[in-house]
C-alpha cells in the first residue's frame, strides 16, 4: 500500500494534490490542521495536513466458470428466428409464396404463346388449349392485384386500403402513376418488414419507456419534414430539439444576496441522499467557493451520520446532528452567515404516511427550507407517480433524479416532469463525489431519451 502525506495551506488544495497524485481511488487517512514557522511560536503560519493511501489494484484473473459471449452467428440465427416468429412472418410466406406462382404461371403463359406461332390446329383442339390460357391471365392478374395490396399494406399499416390494379391484358402497357411500381426492392422490402423512418422513430420513443401520447406529440412536429424527405439523422436532431422543448430544468443553484439558501433533501430509501449530499457540498465549496454548512436529520439508518461526517472531515467543513425540530431551528441558527445550508433527511417509505407527516414537521418549522425530490431513474414511471402523490404532502420544488449509471431507459424522466411539472434540478451519474453531479439541462434530457444511432 502506498501512504504519502501532502501539506497545503487550504484543506481544499491538499485534496487536490491528492487527487492529481494518487487518483481518485486514493483513502483518506487522516488529516489535521497545524501550524509552522514562526519565531518561539508567535507568527507562525497554519497550513492542513492530509494522509493518503492508495491500494495497489490486483491483477486480473480470466475467470473459467464466466460464459463466453455467444458468436455472431447464434446471434444472427436468434434475430431471424424471432422474425419468422413476428407478425411479419406469414406476410413473408405468402409473399414468397405468390412470387413463386407468378414466376410458374409466367412461364406457363410463354409456352402457350409459342404454341400459338405453331400451325392452327382443328376447332375442338383450338378450344381446349384456349381455356387454360384465359384461366392462366386472370389468375395472374389477381396474383398481382394480392403483391400489391401486400406491398401497400406492409408500408401503410394504418389504412389497409387494396392498391386498385385494373384488369389489363398480358401486353406492356404503361403503369398508372397512383399504382406502386412491383420491383425487386419493393417485394424484398415487404419480405423483411422495412418500416418507415417516423414508424422507426416511435418505436425507439416507446422503448425508451415513454407514453403514447407523448410519442403522438413529437411525432406531429416531424411529419412535414418527414414528407419533404428529411433523412433519419436530420428527424433525429429535430426530435432531440422536441424533446428538450418539453422539459423545463432549474439551472444552477444561485446563492442568495441576504441570508443563506437552505436545501433539503427528501426521498425513499435508497436513492442516495446522502452521496447527493456530500456531492453538493463539494461542488459548491471546493469548487466555487461557496461556503457551506451540512445538517443531518437522519437518525434511522446505521452509519448515515458517520458517513457524512467522514465527508464533512475530508472537506473541512461543519456538519450539524438535529434530530428534532428545535435542534435543526438552532443549527440553522448556527449557520445563518453561511451561504449554503444542505440539509440531509431519512428515507422515507412512500407507504409510510406518519413518518412523511414526521418529516413535514421538519421541514415546516423554519421557513425557507427548499425541499428537492431524489428519485431514482430506476423507478418505473407509475411507480413515481405513487412516490410524489405520497411526498406531495411537503413542499417539494424541485426534482433530483439519481442513479443514471444503473439505468438504461429515461423516458420516466420527461413523463414525470410532464404529469407534475415540477422543474429538474440535478442528474447524479455515480459514486464519484464530486464528478458523478451535473446541473440538468433540457439538451441532456433530450441527449438520454433521443439515442445518436439505433
Amino acid at each position: 500500500m502506498l501512504v504519502k502525506t501532502f501539506q497545503a495551506g487550504e484543506m481544499s488544495e491538499a485534496l487536490r494534490m491528492v487527487k492529481a497524485e494518487m487518483g481518485l481511488d486514493a483513502m483518506i487517512l487522516s488529516s489535521k490542521k497545524a501550524r509552522r514557522g514562526g519565531i518561539l511560536g508567535y507568527f507562525s503560519k497554519p497550513y492542513f495536513e492530509v494522509t493518503a493511501a492508495l491500494e495497489p489494484r490486483p491483477a486480473q484473473r480470466s475467470n473459467p466458470y464466466r460464459e463466453e459471449p455467444q458468436p455472431v452467428q447464434e446471434r444472427e440465427l436468434s434475430t431471424r428466428e424471432e422474425f419468422q416468429n413476428s407478425m411479419l412472418g406469414p406476410l413473408a410466406r405468402e409473399v414468397r409464396e405468390l412470387k413463386l406462382r407468378l414466376e410458374a404461371l409466367t412461364r406457363r403463359d410463354a409456352e402457350l404463346a409459342q404454341q400459338a406461332v405453331a400451325p392452327a390446329p382443328e376447332p375442338q383442339q383450338e378450344l381446349a388449349q384456349q381455356s387454360p390460357r384465359v384461366f392462366a391471365k386472370e389468375e395472374l392478374e389477381e396474383i398481382k392485384k394480392l403483391l400489391y395490396n401486400a406491398v401497400a399494406g406492409n408500408k401503410d399499416k394504418q389504412s389497409a386500403r387494396p392498391v386498385s390494379f385494373p384488369m389489363a391484358s398480358l401486353a406492356e402497357e404503361p403503369v398508372q402513376p397512383e399504382q406502386p411500381e412491383l420491383t425487386r426492392q419493393t417485394i424484398v422490402q415487404a419480405v423483411r418488414g422495412e418500416q418507415p423512418l417516423l414508424d422507426m422513430l416511435a418505436e425507439e420513443l416507446r422503448s425508451e419507456e415513454l407514453g403514447s401520447q407523448t410519442v403522438e406529440l413529437l411525432l406531429e412536429q416531424l411529419r412535414a419534414p418527414a414528407e419533404d424527405g428529411a433523412c433519419l439523422d436530420e428527424l433525429r436532431g429535430l426530435l432531440a430539439e422536441a424533446v428538450a422543448g418539453m422539459v423545463k430544468c432549474s439551472g444552477s443553484l444561485r446563492m442568495k444576496k441576504t441570508g443563506p439558501r437552505i436545501m433539503a433533501l427528501v426521498g425513499p430509501t435508497g436513492v442516495g441522499k446522502t452521496t447527493t449530499i456530500a456531492k453538493l457540498a463539494a461542488m459548491h465549496a471546493l469548487n466555487r467557493g461557496v461556503s457551506v454548512a451540512m445538517i443531518t436529520t437522519d437518525n434511522f439508518r446505521v452509519g448515515a451520520v458517520e458517513q457524512l461526517k467522514t465527508y464533512a472531515k475530508i472537506m473541512d467543513l461543519p456538519l450539524e446532528v438535529a434530530s428534532s425540530g428545535v435542534e435543526l431551528n438552532a443549527a440553522l441558527a448556527k449557520h445563518s452567515d453561511k451561504d449554503l445550508i444542505l440539509i440531509d433527511t431519512a428515507g422515507r417509505s412512500p407507504k409510510d404516511s406518519e413518518r412523511i407527516d414526521e418529516l413535514r414537521g421538519y421541514l415546516e418549522c423554519t421557513p425557507g427550507i427548499e425541499a428537492y425530490l431524489c428519485l431514482s431513474a430506476t423507478t418505473r414511471s407509475y411507480e413515481l407517480d405513487e412516490v410524489i402523490a405520497t411526498f406531495g404532502v411537503l413542499p417539494i420544488s424541485r426534482l433530483l433524479f439519481t442513479k443514471l449509471d444503473e439505468s438504461r431507459k429515461f423516458g420516466c424522466i420527461v413523463e414525470t416532469y410532464l404529469k407534475h411539472k415540477l422543474p429538474l434540478s440535478y442528474l447524479s451519474t455515480g459514486q464519484k463525489v464530486p464528478e458523478d453531479l451535473e446541473v440538468a439541462t433540457p439538451r441532456k434530457i433530450a441527449s438520454l431519451v433521443v439515442k445518436e444511432s439505433a
